[in-house]
């Protein structure tokens, strides 16, 4: 086994997780991205229209929107349809603001473009108090 490979960011909010990666560098909007009743990106303009997002970390460029993302993300926890966690080269404050009402992992500013470090498929600990995600096996 490979010895994992560690990103530094900024520290984010939420807890400590495990899982697998879908990565795009793709902008993410919560609101109109994401169709939440069937569980997929639902934009077919999105990099990751009609693939499924619920239960895994998503590793996006940007956030984008205003404040339908801040109750959306709530709304897909309390439905059993949010990601496991956000990993972002940049949060907009609003999304920061839903991913803490959610209880949701969130991390952001990474020194390098994330969406290019991270492949879907990926195994990662995502450490928001640590400000690190930890990149344990390659897709």
């Amino acid at each position: 086994m490979s010895v994992p490979r560690i990103l530094r960011c900024h520290p984010g909010i939420g807890p400590r997780v495990q899982g697998k990666a879908i990565a795009a560098s793709d902008n993410f909007s919560v609101r109109y991205d994401l169709d939440y009743r069937r569980g997929i990106f639902g934009r077919p303009g999105h990099a990751l229209h009609g693939v499924s997002y619920v239960g895994f970390i998503l590793v996006l460029n940007a956030a984008k929107g205003g404040v339908a993302s801040a109750w959306m993300l709530q709304e897909l926890v309390t439905i059993g349809k949010a990601p496991l966690a956000l990993v972002l080269n940049d949060a907009n404050p609003v999304l920061v603001q839903g991913a803490a009402f959610a209880n949701l992992p969130l991390v952001d500013r990474f020194a390098i473009d994330v969406t290019g470090a991270i492949a879907t498929g990926d195994e990662l600990i995502d450490d928001p108090q640590a400000g690190e995600v930890h990149i344990l096996g390659a897709a």
